[in-house]
């Protein structure tokens, strides 16, 4: 199931950010060549079932092991997962909706929120 997902890729793009999807189901060990390869300044996570939600943690500790967990800020979300667990795995952001991973993604990176009542 991916289509939230989805939905946080295509709203990142469309607040101005590069976006390499790897897909779902994907192992601890596949972000870590991608973060080798790509570099990149933030990693999403996302979890559909409690049962998928160790996976973020397990992902953490691949990259901590690879030596890139001070590279890369790491976000997550999804149904199931809270503040309270992404705080007791030791991510860097949290959003419960599409539209809260941009402002998370915007704030991980120093970049401004967009106060769309102020106008453009």
């Amino acid at each position: 199931h991916d289509i939230g997902k989805n939905l946080v890729g295509a709203m990142l793009e469309g607040a101005g950010f590069e976006v390499v999807d790897l897909g779902v189901d994907i192992p601890a060990s596949r972000f870590v060549s991608a973060v080798q390869e790509a570099r990149p300044q933030i990693v999403g996570l996302s979890a559909l079932l409690t049962t998928t939600m160790p996976a973020m943690k397990t992902t953490l500790e691949a990259l901590d092991a690879a030596g890139l967990r001070s590279e890369v800020k790491v976000m997550v979300g999804g149904a199931p997962v809270t503040q309270r667990y992404a705080d007791s795995i030791g991510t860097d952001g949290y959003g419960d909706t599409a539209t809260a991973a941009v402002d998370v993604a915007r704030q991980l990176m120093g970049r401004p929120n967009i106060d769309a009542s102020q106008g453009w």
